[in-house]
């Protein structure tokens, strides 16, 4: 019996003012941290890794004249920001010109790939947006996030598109367990965090206080707030000194991410030919099975189902849970899904209900287990 969902295209079927104003804080361009802010700290060759980047993505061989940030006035750069329709505030100053001189140049390459790759991920991005009503640019978040990689994860254990850590992750009703960790589903990962970034919008009332927070906690913006005088019209300028220093990047970042993605032509940068995964849906599975045999029975390549299914930490995939497949795929596993479950002995069945139950803190209270969480 097939039991489509409603299937997710995953476009993985997816698809003239003032001169610029000279701040004087006290910035170290190195401060950002690691896992995002001093932001893209991932070379084009490791981005090629990714399944979708190496398998879509292909070099653009159309000739251009480099055109190097420095040769742009900041009077340029500063109306081209203007001239980008937003509710956001994107100053100018020396700070996030640092940060539009980094990804015009040093990270040009780099550029160029996550420019082609978010053909993978815009759909998903602009629909949560849209859903939510929130600023469109916050698309490019996951930019200094995790360079446009769902697998990706920090030193401090932020996983995923946007970098839940696991604590906010599950408040927003990420699933993390031994088994399946949602950070890394890009359409649950991406509502979650427009929920997120809606609430630190109400919170604070400022786009740039909003982004902070995402970075550094609704907290750390807090005190920061309470030590400049207080929440009334203040914005991440007024409170940069008074933050955590990887937050006093990741907002300049953050600016100079969505100038780049706007105006990378008129920096020389040329995005890779992109050409769009095929048409994925997602099926229900009604037992527990590992991806390595529905990948054999629907003869698709391992590296594919796990591309469309990030959210799997091992082969197993829990019974009751929803996978992605390519559309023909889909098709197979509906006419065969009896025989591939009967291809499992009970035994192997036990054993991974057993490591699926293990993984909650809740299934071992009801046993009367005592239970701590190892991190």
């Amino acid at each position: 019996m097939r039991k489509f969902l409603t299937t997710a295209t995953l476009a993985l079927a997816i698809s003239a003012g003032a001169s610029a104003q000279n701040y004087s804080y006290n910035y170290s361009g190195d401060n950002a941290n690691s896992a995002t802010g001093d932001n893209i700290p991932v070379s084009s060759e490791v981005l090629m890794q990714d399944y979708n980047n190496r398998t879509y993505l292909r070099e653009n061989v159309t000739s251009r004249s480099v055109v190097r940030t420095s040769d742009a006035s900041d009077l340029t750069i500063e109306q081209r920001l203007k001239r980008i329709q937003t509710t956001m505030e994107l100053p100018l100053n020396s700070i996030t010109r640092t940060y539009i001189d980094k990804y015009a140049n040093k990270m040009k390459r780099s550029v160029g790939v996550m420019l082609a790759s978010m053909n993978f991920y815009r759909p998903i991005f602009e629909d949560a947006l849209e859903r939510y009503g929130l600023p469109y640019e916050l698309e490019f978040l996951p930019v200094i996030e995790s360079a446009l990689r769902p697998t990706a994860t920090s030193p401090v254990g932020a996983a995923g598109l946007w970098q839940f850590m696991p604590s906010t992750g599950k408040h927003y009703g990420l699933q993390i367990n031994t088994l399946v960790d949602e950070r890394r589903d890009p359409v649950k990962s991406t509502d979650a965090a427009c929920r997120y970034l809606r609430d630190l919008y109400n919170r604070f009332g400022d786009w740039s206080l909003a982004i902070a927070g995402y970075n550094c906690g609704e907290g750390a913006v807090q005190k920061a707030l309470a030590r400049a005088g207080g929440k009334e019209g203040k914005s991440f300028w007024d409170i940069y000194n008074y933050l955590p220093k990887e937050t006093r990047g990741y907002v300049p970042a953050f600016i100079g991410a969505t100038y780049i993605m706007n105006y990378y032509c008129e920096h020389g940068i040329q995005p890779m030919m992109a050409s769009l995964p095929e048409r994925a849906d997602t099926v229900v599975v009604r037992k527990d099975i590992r991806l390595s045999k529905v990948a054999t029975a629907c003869g698709v390549s391992i590296d594919q189902i796990k591309a469309l299914n990030p959210q799997f930490r091992q082969d197993i995939v829990p019974a009751n849970y929803a996978i992605m497949l390519p559309a023909e795929a889909a098709v197979e596993f509906a006419g065969k899904q009896e025989d591939i479950y009967n291809s499992y002995s009970t035994g192997t069945n036990y054993a991974m209900n057993a490591a699926y139950s293990a993984s909650s803190s809740n299934s071992y209270k009801r046993r009367g287990y005592s239970y701590r969480r190892r991190r």
